[in-house]
């Protein structure tokens, strides 16, 4: 017979505020309720970031990945808050100490989005209709908007005639830029966030994974409790899901053996067919090239020594010779 845990006690949720941020934690929240009933109670506790509070940088000139995390971490080993919900892709490889990530939920869609201007839509309406449309098929001088160094070096490579400009700001902020069309023609978002807040229509094309390689666990929630903490580990168990599970695990690994975060153009996409997993990563220079590509496969449970092995094949065909660049840019 499955052990209740304590219901009365206030569930404290960490989250940041911005609208993406607040549907996951509301979204935790519901299916926590639905799963458990009304005697839950459930307490959201706003938390601002480094990465809410500075706008009006690049992240990867302020701090990566650490940015939307450090400050729930820090109150989640406080004893501040008791959940933490996450977008498992702002996860650094290795998490604070006496944290750990607990349950992984479904997998919304991992692809990146491309999103036009209403100028450039209507210019390019017959690529649309036709399936066409793509960064490559942009014209030269598209000014795209991202922030993400892994979507701007792989814009490069499809389509080295674009102009990347440097996007900040929320999902709807980001989507009022474009719509404007003063400062940019296209910009690229997570197709995941997009369609959770409602926004799918938004998308003009959703770019196939094989060409544009998504960000480690894009699409992947994560829900974050102390390591000790069995009530939590019990309360948010039925949400997890297994595949989901296994395909972030083969991605953090791949993401831990690098040490990457948003100062590294590198991305990484597990799929599960019949059975098999298998692992796609990408290293590539800010440039757009070189791009060092490879797949991995093998069984599900071998999912995290995939991830790795992945990351020692990029390596061992060059990959290392980027990285080892990017380090001494940013000593510098």
């Amino acid at each position: 017979m499955e052990q209740v845990p304590a219901l009365d006690i206030p569930l404290r949720i960490g989250t940041r505020g911005s609208e993406l941020a607040l549907w996951q934690a509301h979204h935790i929240r519901d299916r926590l309720r639905a799963r458990w009933g009304e005697r839950l109670v459930i307490e959201l506790v706003l938390i601002t970031t480094d990465g809410d509070r500075i706008q009006d940088r690049p992240l990867n000139q302020i701090g990566g990945k650490g940015l939307f995390v450090n400050a729930i971490e820090e109150q989640l080993v406080s004893g501040a808050v008791d959940l933490a919900v996450h977008s498992m892709k702002d996860l650094p490889g290795r998490l604070a100490q006496g944290l750990a990530v607990v349950c992984t939920p479904p997998r919304e869609d991992p692809r990146d989005a491309l999103i036009l201007s209403p100028a450039l839509r209507a210019t390019m309406k017959a690529e649309k209709e036709r399936g066409e449309l793509s960064l490559a098929t942009l014209p030269a001088g598209a000014r795209v908007g991202t922030t993400s160094l892994r979507r701007a070096a792989l814009a490069r490579r499809q389509n080295p005639g674009l102009e990347i400009r440097q996007l900040r700001g929320n999902v709807p902020t980001r989507l009022r830029k474009v719509q404007s069309g003063e400062e940019y023609d296209a910009i690229l978002l997570a197709a995941a966030g997009l369609t959770r807040l409602g926004l799918a229509a938004e998308i003009d094309a959703a770019l196939d994974p094989e060409g544009f390689c998504p960000a480690a666990c894009q699409g992947i929630l994560a829900l974050e409790c102390r390591q000790d903490d069995e009530r939590v580990r019990a309360l948010v168990a039925p949400l997890g899901d297994p595949d989901a599970t296994t395909m972030a695990a083969a991605e953090r690994a791949f993401l831990s053996r690098l040490d990457g975060g948003c100062q590294v153009p590198m991305g990484c996409h597990a799929t599960l067919t019949g059975g098999e997993l298998q692992v796609r990563g990408v290293i590539a220079d800010p440039s757009g090239r070189p791009v060092f590509s490879a797949i991995r496969s093998g069984k599900p449970e071998d999912a995290a020594l995939i991830g790795r092995e992945l990351a020692e094949l990029l390596l061992r065909l060059g990959a290392d010779q980027v990285l080892d660049a990017l380090a001494h840019t940013m000593r510098a």
